[in-house]
């Protein structure tokens, strides 16, 4: 079922993830931030639903909640019940229903843009009933940007080389930065870049303080999106975010700033890279700290203020929000997998931008670079040390090593690293 006869759904990678997930689950939660396309994609299996984003559907079922919650979940399985914590009594009415169900799958579909912020709304975990499954706005693939030529599966099956070719320049990835995933101006061919700052202010103005248990001032939230945004794909302290939010006019203590913190993650707008520790054959000792990452680079854009023509007067600030997008999209990929991305950083100053794990255990290495043959060249030494450091007796040995960037053409070195552009990679 779709919103609108006149909808052209694009698929997702999490399609198919979904879809297995419901096969052996009673229910499932779909989260992740506003506007990534979470109904949409939960829509192409439910069956009924719920839709409680709708004011007038909200008002009406609000009233049956207060009554009798079980008519809310009256309708042809599956259903969906959308933005589900807007009447958090749901959560336990969907747990009891699939008790009463026996546990048969294919029961419910949540989605959530936000986690409720009082812990005693659920009375039930929904463990063994209730399946988590994040999704994220739209990678190059799904957006049908990147040719899809070099696979990550086939190099985790044993492929060794890989040849590909991309036609997105570096302005078309200045674009796709400030452009974002977001599926409905991309599904509409919106080429404005509009839509991030729009949820800047949403972020500000309302949603963290309804993620919130405590009052969420909108000009420090704007500095403190801002202060992430300068410090995106980076290992910054607490200390720092909080004296860039000084800079940029907003006071505000370290209780204060947790707080905050914990709201952007409520809604799934931050999501930190955390640290890969495998065992090393040498003594030095890993880094712990995650690297911050907002959902999509274009909110990084929009709190930072530049748009296409001034990152590409920036060329550093281009390359951490590059990362970023890779990040996002190595992140789609993963999930796809059955992976996850992570990151590796020693006490020695060996740093790798992102390690794919997958289920299996299987591990690859990968750096990312906007560009440039001597910036390549030291991302293969960052990545061979890797193998040599990593104790492949305990991690095992890297499936493959590879270097992402935003150049043309995808090859394999004499040296056996892969040099894949963003625009040719796919799951």
């Amino acid at each position: 079922m779709t919103d609108s006869t006149d909808f052209h759904y694009m698929p997702r990678l999490v399609d198919e993830v979904l879809r297995a997930k419901l096969e052996e689950s009673p229910a499932v939660l779909m989260r992740g931030p506003k506007w990534c396309g979470k109904t949409s994609t939960c829509s192409q299996l439910a069956q009924s639903a719920l839709m409680l984003r709708d004011p007038d559907v909200y008002l009406r079922s609000s009233h049956a909640a207060e009554v009798q919650p079980s008519l809310l979940l009256r309708g042809d399985r599956p259903r969906l019940l959308d933005e589900w914590q807007l009447i958090p009594s749901l959560w336990d009415g969907v747990t009891n229903a699939v008790d009463e169900a026996h546990g048969s799958p294919s029961q419910f579909i949540l989605t959530g843009s936000a986690t409720p912020p009082q812990k005693d709304a659920r009375r039930h975990t929904g463990t063994g009933r209730i399946a988590r499954l994040d999704m994220l706005p739209m990678s190059l693939f799904e957006s049908k940007e990147s040719t899809g030529e070099v696979s990550l599966e086939s190099l985790f099956s044993g492929a060794k080389v890989v040849e590909g070719e991309s036609s997105i320049t570096i302005e078309d990835y200045a674009h796709l930065i400030c452009r974002g995933g977001w599926p409905a101006p991309i599904a509409h061919q919106v080429k404005s870049t509009g839509v991030a700052q729009d949820y800047i202010e949403a972020i500000c103005e309302s949603d963290l303080s309804e993620a919130s248990e405590s009052t969420i001032d909108a000009s420090r939230a704007r500095a403190l999106m801002r202060a992430l945004s300068r410090n995106i794909s980076q290992e910054a302290s607490q200390k720092t975010i909080l004296e860039d939010v000084k800079d940029a006019g907003s006071g505000m203590t370290e209780p204060t700033l947790r707080i905050y913190l914990e709201a952007l993650r409520r809604i799934f707008v931050l999501q930190d890279v955390k640290a890969w520790a495998p065992s090393v054959r040498s003594r030095t000792p890993l880094r712990t700290s995650s690297v911050w990452q907002l959902c999509d680079p274009s909110l990084a854009a929009a709190s930072l203020g530049v748009n296409e023509d001034s990152l590409l007067d920036d060329l550093v600030t281009m390359g951490y929000l590059f990362e970023s997008l890779c990040v996002r999209d190595l992140r789609v990929y993963a999930q796809a997998l059955k992976g996850e991305v992570l990151r590796y950083r020693d006490k020695s100053g060996l740093e790798i931008d992102a390690i794919v794990r997958l289920l299996n255990g299987a591990w690859a290495g990968i750096e990312i670079k906007l560009g440039g043959t001597a910036r390549i060249d030291q991302a293969a030494s960052n990545l061979k040390k890797l193998a040599e450091r990593v104790d492949a007796d305990s991690s095992g040995s890297p499936t493959f090593l590879m270097v992402l960037t935003g150049g043309e053409y995808a090859y394999t070195r004499k040296d056996g690293i892969h040099v894949v552009p963003l625009g040719c990679l796919a799951p």
